[in-house]
């Protein structure tokens, strides 16, 4: 590659990332308005664990705004992760043979659809299963409150690391229909990659092991359909 294709491919690169980064500043400009009304819906599945007299606190001054505003921003980064994709396998699509051309277009659809499940996986399901048992097990002298704060951080974490690792199968695809691994070598090494994949739940998710069986075991069957639908060259 010369040095004036390189320079090309770099600023498209970057045009198409500020192009990203002005879909997120747009998104986070329009919600504003709502950031109460989304912590008010980020929180819920939270509040339906509490049991009477429970409530959330804000330990910090700076809280009561800053929390919700953190929300608004990573709220944002979510919805233009879409974009992001497009972006990212259109910037990636040129590069391509003619025949791959004819993935981009489903890769990009599975993608956001994956990632969205990831998401809605870990909100819907994972968050409301930790809460009412966590909350549960506390003794009947302990009331739990929970800091806003560090409740924000806590499903953040849960919820963008099950975006990325609903991923699972476009990556597995990727690699063998690419020939960087043969299909039979990711089916032989099947028990180190499980391992590797409770690793990554562990170093991904809040330090309980529910989040980590959560995030893990998901990841290891969106392996298996990801060996099944992929095909090497």
């Amino acid at each position: 590659m010369s040095k004036d294709s390189l320079i090309s491919h770099l600023l498209e690169l970057r045009s198409r990332l500020l192009r990203v980064i002005l879909f997120i500043f747009v998104t986070i400009v329009i919600g504003a308005p709502f950031a109460s009304d989304l912590f008010s819906f980020f929180a819920s599945p939270l509040l339906a664990s509490f049991p009477e007299n429970s409530s959330m606190i804000a330990t910090q001054v700076t809280s009561p705004f800053m929390a919700p505003f953190k929300l608004l921003i990573f709220s944002a980064f979510l919805i233009s992760m879409p974009y992001f994709f497009y972006e990212l396998w259109s910037f990636i699509a040129p590069g391509l043979f003619e025949n791959e051309k004819s993935f981009v277009g489903p890769l990009i659809f599975s993608t956001v659809i994956l990632f969205t499940m990831g998401v809605a996986f870990a909100y819907f399901v994972v968050c409301p299963i930790i809460f009412k048992f966590f909350i549960g097990i506390a003794p009947e002298s302990v009331i739990v409150m929970t800091d806003i704060t560090q409740y924000i951080g806590f499903v953040m974490k849960l919820v963008f690391a099950f975006g990325i690792a609903f991923e699972m199968p476009i990556a597995t695809f990727l690699l063998v229909s690419s020939g960087v691994v043969k299909k039979s070598t990711l089916a032989t090494s099947r028990p180190y990659l499980i391992l590797l994949f409770f690793v990554i739940g562990m170093l991904l998710t809040p330090p309980d092991i529910f989040s980590q069986l959560f995030l893990a075991i998901p990841m290891w069957l969106l392996f298996e359909i990801g060996l099944l639908i992929s095909k090497e060259r």
